[in-house]
């Protein structure tokens, strides 16, 4: 029971960064373990890795983008984002959901793309977190302590286009 229950466990991480898939031109978000050095690479829409970076690099545009909407309606509802959790990955597909936590305190959770999802909890300086599990089930890699950036490089240029394909959003 307790595998089980490590396996199901959420662990907040942290953006690494975003980068393109060198076979396919295709964005990668990096999320990163903060007291580990593993690190899950999740392929996302060019228009999603539009909308992380610039709200990691602080950049705000003319009009509300979608993610910006989001926020907008979650907190004219009266309601906040609490987290969203990167929580399964089935037949090489990633999946998301969002925690919203309604006025009278109840949550709810909305079924959500990792790349949408992750934008709207930057947007609303929530906490990310991917289940335990999903770890294990995807390519991920440990970059020991030493030149850890250098290391994500390498990994991913040692992979295969079939298995820098492999995930989808």
């Amino acid at each position: 029971m307790e595998e089980r229950d490590e396996l199901t466990r959420p662990v907040e991480v942290e953006i690494r960064g975003l980068i393109l898939d060198p076979v396919s031109n295709t964005p990668i978000v990096i999320l990163k373990k903060p007291n580990e050095n593993v690190f899950l690479p999740i392929w996302i829409g060019l228009f999603e890795a539009n909308a992380i970076a610039l709200e990691l690099e602080g950049v705000g545009t003319p009009r509300p983008m979608t993610h910006d909407l989001l926020r907008a309606v979650v907190q004219g509802l009266g309601a906040r984002v609490v987290a969203v959790v990167v929580h399964a990955l089935v037949e090489n597909t990633f999946h998301a959901k969002v925690v919203l936590r309604e006025p009278g305190g109840g949550d709810v959770e909305v079924d959500a793309r990792p790349s949408d999802a992750i934008a709207l909890a930057l947007r609303c300086r929530a906490p990310i977190r991917v289940v335990e599990g999903v770890f294990r089930a995807a390519h991920t890699l440990d970059a020991g302590e030493e030149d850890e950036e250098g290391r994500l490089r390498e990994w991913l240029e040692s992979l295969s286009p079939e298995q820098l394909g492999k995930y989808r959003m």
